[in-house]
């Protein structure tokens, strides 16, 4: 054993002893140590089994569905008719109130820790319809028919009284902005199929709640709108047109904001908005 460098530990057995002699080179040297009793080595195994799989229970996070009705608004649009004749003075006649309509919408909506993953219209039944609001606009003969309704407002809006602490608000001080009603939605990186990490606007820039808000054509990247509606708001209602829309027209607003239960919270809304261009 020495000459092969082989240490017998005390709790081991060799057979044939120590003190025996090997004459023959074909001769077997075995050696045993203490077998622990398999009953103990079976309660460990099992109870490593059950730990591995109480650990993989406890990481293991199930989904689940709901279906949730709520009831909506259908936002009524403003339709704009042009009555030019020989008046001699500009005006504004409103031929038809609008009103909303409503709606129910039926929601397939799956949670994941109590966190919604995905939102799927199941159903939508329109239970009042809504009337457009319709304006008659009536200009002088002296002036050019391309004037616009926006142009009209710029002259009789005064300045909005600015006592917010927003950059944006500091950079119109003192300027005249457009009054306008606008159709108001909102929405969330999820609904593009993103991350916050990963929405950036058609202007390039990140899209970031209470901040940026797409807008149609008409309004120039960079057009900063004030919404009263949202004053109490962390951003005391001063948006950024920063974002596009396929179905965005110019009576239009998409507000960004941070889940996609604010967006359903928000729904659609007719607000007042001043537009500084």
């Amino acid at each position: 054993m020495e000459e092969n460098h082989i240490v017998i530990l005390p709790e081991e057995h060799v057979v044939p002893n120590l003190d025996s002699e090997i004459l023959d080179n074909s001769s077997k040297i075995i050696i045993t140590g203490t077998t622990q009793d398999i009953s103990a080595v079976t309660a460990i195994a099992k109870e490593s089994e059950k730990i591995h799989l109480d650990q993989l229970l406890s990481t293991y996070n199930t989904i689940t569905e709901k279906i949730e009705t709520i009831e909506e608004t259908i936002p009524y649009e403003t339709e704009i008719k042009d009555g030019s004749n020989s008046s001699s003075s500009n005006t504004t006649k409103v031929l038809q109130e609008g009103k909303e309509g409503l709606k129910i919408t039926t929601y397939k909506v799956k949670y994941q820790n109590d966190i919604e993953i995905e939102r799927e219209v199941l159903k939508e039944e329109i239970v009042k319809e809504k009337v457009n609001k319709i304006i008659e606009t009536t200009h002088v003969s002296s002036r050019s028919s391309s004037t616009t309704e926006r142009e009209k407002a710029k002259e009789t809006v005064a300045p909005v009284e600015i006592t917010s602490n927003s950059s944006l608000a500091t950079k119109v001080k003192g300027k005249t902005p457009t009054k306008k009603t606008m159709n108001t939605s909102a929405y969330t990186a999820t609904d593009c199929g993103k991350s916050h990490d990963t929405a950036y606007t058609a202007s390039g820039a990140k899209a970031t709640a209470w901040y940026t808000v797409a807008a149609g054509k008409g309004y120039p990247m960079g057009t900063i709108i004030y919404i009263p509606y949202f004053k109490d708001k962390p951003n005391g209602g001063w948006f950024v047109v920063q974002d596009r829309g396929g179905s965005i027209s110019n009576n239009k607003l998409d507000i960004y904001m941070s889940t996609s239960n604010e967006c359903v919270q928000f729904g659609r809304r007719n607000l007042e908005c001043y537009i500084y261009e």
